[in-house]
């Protein structure tokens, strides 16, 4: 009864244990959500692969994004790796990419996946300090090998010869006093300004998300924080967020180790304490059992059986 007690004690302060423990570890692999933009970047990605139900190389694919998004334009064009260096695309949308594009690393084909975000821009790229004159215009390239793939990493890409453009076309007019400039946006969600080409034009060597800006006149208004967004198939797999998921798992796979060598541990002392007692107990058991009487040899004292089980026989009686 004792050694129940004990053991259940036992298991109660391991599954206390594991009670505790397990929203640690819950909480390393289930890393935050990433930044907005870069979710919807994922979003969007998913969506424009889903326009490719007849692919074929060279020809753009409108998208349809989810109802949540009314107002973001997709598309996406899957291209030859080795003819885009060598021809480049006179036209995809407001970009035009010359020749002598280089992506890193090398995929036999990629996708250009195109994003105008409309009214979505300051909702995902806030620019305190300046207003939009037009639209954040996106472009982004991804593997093209597999076109049901979602959640993929965006392959680096640069022009190595001539800058890409983007014409821009009619823009909002230009505050009083202040001076148009271009704005780009890395993966990283560093801005970039540089000058306004001529025709509302802006140009870049990478991928990325572009538009015209002008400072404001009036102190900025902060802007609502962006509605909760559904990502149907996962996170985007940055490369900060595939590291953190990395030492996440790292630290669940540790932590759940180190909890299996104490259950066992906890098991085996409970198996050999439960031996050693049935050990006493057997010796206990032999000590009170019934003792052999005694009688008197002479002047000695010896035990004796009142009979035997096999009667002993004499040689006498196997001759006869």
């Amino acid at each position: 009864m004792h050694m129940r007690l004990q053991f259940g004690s036992q298991t109660k302060l391991v599954v206390v244990i594991c009670f505790f423990w397990w929203p640690i570890v819950e909480s390393q692999v289930s890393n935050p959500l990433p930044k907005p933009a870069r979710a919807l970047d994922a979003t969007l990605q998913d969506y424009a692969y889903r326009a490719f139900v007849h692919p074929r190389t060279g020809i753009p694919f409108d998208g349809v994004v989810p109802s949540y998004l009314t107002g973001i334009e997709i598309s996406a064009m899957r291209l030859r790796s080795g003819s885009l260096y060598r021809r480049g695309v006179e036209s995809f949308k407001e970009f035009v990419i010359p020749v002598g594009l280089r992506e890193q690393p090398y995929v036999e084909r990629l996708v250009l996946v195109y994003q105008n975000l409309g009214n979505w821009s300051t909702t995902y790229y806030s620019l305190p300090g300046y207003i939009y004159l037009a639209p954040i215009l996106g472009l982004l390239a991804y593997n093209g090998s597999d076109l049901s793939a979602s959640n993929l990493p965006e392959l680096d890409f640069w022009a190595s010869e001539e800058a890409i453009t983007i014409n821009f076309g009619r823009v909002s007019p230009i505050p009083v006093g202040t001076v148009a400039k271009c704005a780009w946006f890395d993966l990283h969600g560093q801005v970039n300004f540089s000058s306004l080409l001529t025709g509302n034009v802006c140009s870049t060597t990478e991928q990325g998300h572009f538009s015209i800006v002008a400072e404001s006149a009036v102190p900025p208004v902060s802007v609502p924080p962006a509605p909760p967004e559904h990502t149907p198939r996962g996170h985007t797999h940055s490369r900060k967020y595939i590291e953190e998921r990395i030492w996440g798992i790292i630290g669940a796979a540790t932590g759940g180790t180190a909890l299996l060598v104490l259950l066992a541990l906890l098991i085996l002392w409970a198996w050999r304490y439960k031996k050693r007692k049935r050990l006493r107990e057997l010796e206990r058991a032999a000590d009170v059992g019934e003792a052999l009487r005694m009688t008197r040899i002479g002047s000695m004292r010896a035990p004796f059986a009142l009979a035997t089980r096999t009667m002993p026989n004499f040689e006498s009686d196997f001759d006869a």
